[in-house]
C-alpha cells in the first residue's frame, strides 16, 4: 500500500490492514507463519522551513502483530515467535535534506526515515518493524546441542559418532596456555 501526503488531506488515513503470509518480504530466515496486522494512523507534517518552503513529512503510528517463524541459531530448527511492536515513525521525502559535502546529523535526524516521490510503501516501514521486534539471536531451547560440525547430523536428535577434528598444528604452541595463565 502507497501513502503520500495528497492522501491524508484534509484528514488521517486510518490504518487497519491484514498482510497475508508472502505479502511483505523479511529476511532468508524470517517466514511470516500467518496473517500480520496493522493497525494505526497516517498523518501529514508540514514542516515549515521558509515563508514559500514547506516539507510535507508523513507520520505513522501504530502497531503490528503476528506470528513468524525464525531458524534456531545453532540447529536450524524452525522457531515460532509472536512480534508485537508498537511504532511511531516520521518519514520526509528523499533529498529534502540533501546538502553538498559532509555535515553532522543531529538525534532527532537519525529517527526520520525517508520516502521516495511516488510515495511510502507501508510494506516497506511494516517489514522494518517486525525485523526490530525479532530476538538478535533465537534459540530452539537453551540446552540445543546443534549441528555436528562434521556430519551435519541434529545433535538433538542424534548421537553422530564422528569424531572430534583433530587440532590444527598451528594451534599447538597455545595448547596448555591457559593452565599455564592460572599460576
Amino acid at each position: 500500500m502507497r501513502i503520500t501526503p495528497a492522501d491524508l488531506i484534509p484528514d488521517p488515513l486510518m490504518l487497519d490492514i491484514v498482510f497475508a503470509p508472502g505479502a511483505v518480504h523479511y529476511a532468508p530466515d524470517v517466514q511470516q507463519a500467518g496473517p500480520i496486522h496493522v493497525t494505526g494512523s497516517a498523518d501529514r507534517l508540514e514542516e515549515y522551513r521558509g515563508p514559500h518552503d514547506v516539507v510535507d513529512d508523513i507520520r505513522l503510528r501504530g502497531r503490528v502483530e503476528g506470528e513468524f517463524e525464525l531458524l534456531c541459531a545453532r540447529c536450524l530448527d524452525p522457531i515460532r515467535h509472536h512480534a508485537d511492536q508498537r511504532f511511531d515513525l516520521i518519514f520526509r521525502p528523499s533529498g529534502v535534506d540533501a546538502e553538498q559535502g559532509e555535515r553532522s546529523i543531529s538525534e532527532a535526524e537519525t529517527e526520520i526515515g525517508y520516502y521516495d516521490e511516488g510515495g511510502l510503501l507501508l510494506e516497506d516501514a511494516v517489514r522494518e518493524q517486525v525485523l526490530l521486534s525479532l530476538p538478535d539471536r533465537s534459540l530452539c531451547r537453551d540446552d540445543c546441542k546443534g549441528l555436528c560440525p562434521n556430519c551435519g547430523a541434529n545433535r538433538n536428535e542424534v548421537a553422530c559418532n564422528c569424531s572430534e577434528k583433530p587440532m590444527d598444528s598451528r594451534w599447538g604452541a597455545l595448547q596448555g596456555f591457559a593452565g599455564s595463565a592460572k599460576n
